[in-house]
């Protein structure tokens, strides 16, 4: 079935960044997915993102939906005929929106989670967390936005890593059927970053020891968006076929 273009805005985006040994993620990712290296890192994280006037294209605003999802991202590389691709394996999304735990994965890509969100705001100063119905993910993060972008990050500048992640902007994530992979492409009018300083971060993902050893996963940076216009574009379906 062809997925509808939706349409909405950003309203808050959190992205939380780690750098983590690329054997490590390589152990992680199914095939045909590989790790995407920026100076000897795999990159990684979660985003935390409130969505609102979520649409088809062509509907009003004010038939709009808004929820609160989250996602654990990894950046990386594939190849299909020949070219290879980038963007980012999703091997988890987590929603507070019945309808999006409904659809997702049958009338638009990918298989959404539902979970509880508590989200605190003031000004410049943002706190969510989340914590899944199932029991098995918990999210925390509580930073605020920042002038200056961290030295040791492995991105030179919040430029640099603007430009990484605008052009990872497909994601693919497990679809229903076991091997097959849903693909999603972010597509904004006006796409721009705050560094962010972060106070407090929790991952029950990337904080599993028995998947990213001690020592393998190392908190990078934050960056903020908020008010953004875009688009959500399904894209083709990776199945068992890419792995010959």
């Amino acid at each position: 079935m062809r997925q509808p273009v939706l349409r909405g805005v950003i309203d808050r985006r959190i992205l939380a960044n780690f750098r983590v040994a690329p054997e490590v993620l390589s152990r992680v990712l199914p095939h045909p997915f590989r790790p995407q290296v920026v100076n000897g890192y795999g990159i990684a994280g979660i985003c935390l993102i409130r969505l609102t006037h979520i649409r088809p294209r062509y509907c009003p605003t004010l038939l709009g939906i808004s929820s609160e999802n989250a996602a654990h991202r990894i950046a990386v590389e594939w190849n299909v005929d020949g070219q290879q691709r980038s963007g980012v394996f999703i091997p988890r999304r987590d929603t507070s929106s019945w309808l999006n735990a409904v659809a997702g994965g049958r009338m638009f890509p990918g298989i959404h989670h539902r979970a509880h969100f508590e989200v605190a705001e003031d000004d410049d100063h943002f706190r969510v967390s989340m914590d899944s119905y199932d029991g098995s993910a918990h999210l925390t993060v509580d930073g605020e936005v920042s002038s200056a972008f961290p030295t040791t990050s492995v991105f030179a500048s919040v430029e640099d890593v603007s430009r990484f992640f605008e052009a990872g902007s497909l994601g693919y994530s497990p679809a229903t059927r076991n091997g097959d992979f849903d693909g999603l492409e972010l597509r904004t009018s006006n796409w721009r970053v705050e560094p962010m300083v972060i106070r407090r971060i929790e991952s029950s993902f990337f904080g599993d020891t028995s998947v990213f050893p001690a020592g393998s996963v190392s908190f990078d940076n934050a960056l903020l968006m908020r008010g953004i216009d875009h688009e959500w574009h399904g894209r083709e379906l990776l199945c068992c076929a890419a792995r010959g």
